[in-house]
């Protein structure tokens, strides 16, 4: 099991005062700036910012130490590499000159554009526009139209601003797409003699219903004795994108796939994505592998590492695979329901072994041709989706422990290992008083008794209506999996060696994996340079891609409920602060908030942050994570991506009438639980040239 690599604060050195770092600009416009080789960051106060922006990689100098030493404080002297240089809005154009208007309060100035850089954009239009220049002289940068979105639907203006807004392209560059169509169909005689071929073994992918990337395949044959060889075939992305190269460079760059609700803005061209490494039926296909002895009860014999050639018999969805399960009928039915019975084993194992079975709640939206969302669907999590899931962590677990024994000039080889280390402390004990009220204990004497006592939560909750609040709370209370060259193990999955092997079509640490493993094979090491600091940024990249994710989800969950507004929902409190408290609808799972100010007319109610509850002061009534309420949609705000809600009713208990509070008294915040996503406003000034 992992331990807690929780680090002693270092100081900056005194003979040293210039570093470097990543800028986190927070919503009141403080920043500070996570600087190498220091572990207390450096606060940077707006006016000493200069052009930097929230996520620029910058130079900063130190200026002092404040409050008896527990603060750094310090300047900015140069940007060192912008994370976001495309932004949404709207065009002013002006005799002279014109301005694009940014979208999003992250870009707090206007962009310049000189009137020959429009590129037809004319006043009033939606546009992306990029920044070509931007200096410390200047409060505005200067910069061009790249693509003018008038013509567009609202929804698409949406999307792809979100993409740009977290730092994600909105095209591949020219010598990219020009570098991916070089490549050919056909199959290399010459290469098929370098690999495994296995073309004539039962393989088959198993993905989502409307995938097109098809990263991995499971292949099958029975041996003697009661052991099956079962493969994980990994489509080989390394054989087309080599280091250095445009595509190798540009995939760097974006280092992971965005899933969208409507879209997916990939990290390869489609020439690739979906055309020469998507392993699509009844082709022949170049795959790196790991091919397993096992037998039905999830125990391996012997495996086999290396690069293939493979051909996909049949493309499954996961709804075909499942229904085959419960009906034991279908093609492939014998081989499936084998795969099966063995990934039961192998998740059972990984339980008993220690790994935590969270299962987070996924939605999905139905959407008509425009985008527009006209259902959603509570994605849940069976037997075919667990199937893949085990054989996946099977190889993920078998590559990491292969390159971990291996030695370089005395040393580990430098890997990018998947890393989860041990839960926070102070937020464990507050998570277990909480999960305390539903009759949950916690034993948190050491790692081991902590992931069993997650797991008697899990189970117990299963089916109440606090399950998704606890999961939801208790994935909180985790730290959060990065990828690194240290490797403490992965407490999440029970797993010492972890590394991600099985996606290098949409994660780039996938391709890193994939050519170091082949340099192993081959006994011929040549560390990646650098490779902690590619490390971190698909770390990065991997935050952006969430919260891009997350904020089309809130996105389409609004515009959703636009069509709900003045009806009543049942819902559970997912959420509570100073502000208010947010409840999530049962039906819909659309989050939304009940302000603090609707509640004057029932009591004056207190926050208390240990119980994760607002108390009224006169009636004792509360409102806590979990509860059952009933509420009134009241509007839903796309520019702000926010639902506000009424309390319809409480059920059981009565609502006691109080005066209410003057008007102004009331504070409103934008994100729920303030104690964990913080709940200070944002700064929406704007400054002008």
């Amino acid at each position: 099991m992992p331990k807690n690599t929780k680090k002693k604060t270092k100081k900056p050195d005194a003979g040293r005062n210039i570093y470097k770092g990543k800028l986190e600009v927070t919503r009141s416009g403080m920043g500070f700036v996570k600087a190498e080789g220091l572990d207390k960051d450096i606060m940077i106060e707006r006016e000493n910012m200069h052009t930097a922006l929230n996520g620029d990689e910058v130079r900063v100098e130190v200026k002092g130490y404040f409050d008896n030493n527990k603060r750094i404080k310090g300047t900015i002297t140069e940007v060192l590499r912008r994370k976001q240089t495309e932004f949404s809005g709207r065009v002013q154009v002006h005799p002279h000159f014109a301005f694009l208007v940014p979208d999003s309060d992250k870009m707090p100035v206007d962009i310049f554009i000189p009137l020959h850089l429009l590129n037809g954009a004319k006043d009033g239009d939606s546009a992306m526009g990029r920044i070509v220049e931007w200096t410390g002289n200047t409060k505005n940068p200067v910069g061009e139209i790249v693509s003018v979105l008038t013509h567009e639907s609202a929804n698409e203006v949406a999307m792809q601003g979100l993409l740009v807004e977290n730092g994600f392209p909105l095209s591949f560059p020219d010598d990219v797409l020009e570098e991916a169509a070089r490549y050919s169909e056909i199959i290399d005689k010459h290469e098929i003699k370098k690999r495994k071929d296995i073309r004539d073994i039962l393989t088959v992918t198993i993905d989502p219903v409307d995938a097109k990337d098809f990263d991995d395949a499971i292949s099958f044959r029975e041996l003697k004795g009661g052991w099956y060889e079962v493969g994980v075939h990994i489509a080989d992305v390394s054989h087309y994108v080599t280091p250095d190269s445009e595509l190798d460079k540009e995939a760097y760059r974006r280092a992971t796939s965005v899933y969208l609700p409507d879209r997916v803005s990939p990290m390869l061209p489609e020439r690739l994505s979906n055309e020469l490494c998507s392993l699509r039926p009844h082709e022949d296909k170049y795959t790196f592998s790991a091919i397993f002895q096992i037998n039905k009860q999830g125990k391996v014999k012997e495996h086999w590492i290396g690069k293939t050639v493979m051909h996909s018999d049949r493309r499954f969805s996961y709804e075909q695979v499942q229904e085959i399960i419960e009906v034991a009928d279908g093609d492939h039915a014998d081989e499936l329901h084998i795969l099966n019975a063995i990934a039961k084993n192998l998740r059972s194992q990984r339980f008993k072994n220690g790994a935590i079975n969270f299962s987070s709640t996924e939605v999905r939206f139905k959407l008509d041709e425009t985008g527009v969302p006209v259902g959603i669907v509570v994605k849940e999590s069976k037997e075919a989706h667990q199937l893949i899931e085990e054989f996946m962590l099977l190889a993920n677990r078998t590559i990491a422990e292969y390159v971990g024994g291996i030695k370089y000039k005395g040393e580990p080889v430098p890997f990018p290992y998947r890393v989860h280390d041990v839960p926070d402390e102070d937020k464990l004990k507050i998570f277990s008083l909480f999960a305390g009220r539903f009759g949950v204990r916690f034993d948190l004497s050491t790692p081991e008794t902590i992931s069993k006592s997650f797991n008697a939560m899990l189970e117990s909750v299963k089916g109440k209506p606090e399950q998704h609040v606890l999961e939801q709370l208790g994935i909180r209370t985790m730290s959060k999996a990065v990828y690194t060259t240290e490797n403490i193990g992965h407490y999440g999955l029970g797993f010492a060696h972890y590394c991600h092997f099985t996606s290098p079509i949409r994660r780039y640490p996938d391709v890193l994996v994939h050519r170091i493993l082949q340099q192993c094979l081959e006994n011929d090491i040549h560390p990646i340079k650098h490779l902690e600091v590619q490390c971190r940024h698909c770390s990065d990249q991997e935050r952006r891609a969430m919260e891009a994710e997350r904020s089309a989800n809130k996105y389409k969950q609004v515009e959703f409920m636009q069509s709900y507004v003045g009806e009543e929902f049942d819902a559970v409190i997912s959420g509570v602060s100073t502000y208010g408290f947010w409840a999530e609808t049962v039906e819909h799972k659309c989050e939304g908030m009940v302000s603090a100010n609707d509640l004057f007319d029932i009591d004056n109610f207190e926050f208390n942050e240990g119980e994760y509850a607002l108390v009224g002061r006169s009636t004792g009534l509360r409102f806590a994570m979990g509860d059952k309420v009933k509420v009134r949609v009241v509007s839903a705000n796309l520019v702000k991506r926010q639902i506000d809600y009424a309390l319809a009713e409480v059920a059981g208990q009565p609502m006691k009438k109080k005066t209410p509070m003057p008007a102004g008294n009331a504070q409103r915040g934008n994100k729920p639980f303030d104690s964990f996503r913080g709940g200070k406003k944002k700064n929406t000034k704007r400054k002008k040239r």
